[in-house]
């Protein structure tokens, strides 16, 4: 997954077509697609998480049924295969649901920065506007109209 995104990302750097009404499609599109990309890993990372409590509930369970199978040997390791396998098992999910999560953080900081930054930055106005609102001050009040282009 990580790989398909980057590849999108170099795709996008790479990519030159016009620019409709000033705007760069890194940024335009770019925005779009981190947060699409934050939205897919935050799943990604609740899945693996399911994955790491499904293994860890199972070795519960396992030790509720038959206590000597969670016995820790000298090392801190559970003396049964099994047992440590499904601990493992839960620390690998566990890893993983952290970094996707990380990633799609990531994801979310840079999608929210091109935001605001579009928000921020100075763009003229289009010609083919037809009518503009207008509002002035006036002597005793304010004055609202539209301005036609002939």
């Amino acid at each position: 997954m990580s790989r398909l995104i980057s590849s999108l990302v170099v795709l996008m750097v790479l990519a030159t077509p016009a620019y409709p009404q000033g705007g760069r499609p890194l940024f335009k599109y770019g925005k779009w697609v981190l947060a699409a990309g934050a939205l897919g890993m935050n799943y990604l990372a609740a899945k693996a998480h399911d994955r790491a409590d499904d293994n860890f509930h199972a070795l519960e369970r396992r030790c509720l049924i038959d206590p000597r199978l969670c016995d820790l040997n000298a090392s801190g390791r559970y003396s049964d295969p099994g047992s440590e396998g499904l601990f493992q098992e839960s620390l690998r999910y566990d890893g993983r649901a952290r970094r996707w999560l990380f990633g799609g953080e990531a994801a979310l900081l840079s999608a929210a920065a091109i935001f605001v930054w579009e928000l921020t930055r100075h763009t003229s106005k289009p010609d083919n506007i037809p009518f503009e609102p207008e509002v002035r001050s006036l002597r005793r009040g304010t004055g609202v109209g539209l301005k036609v282009p002939f």
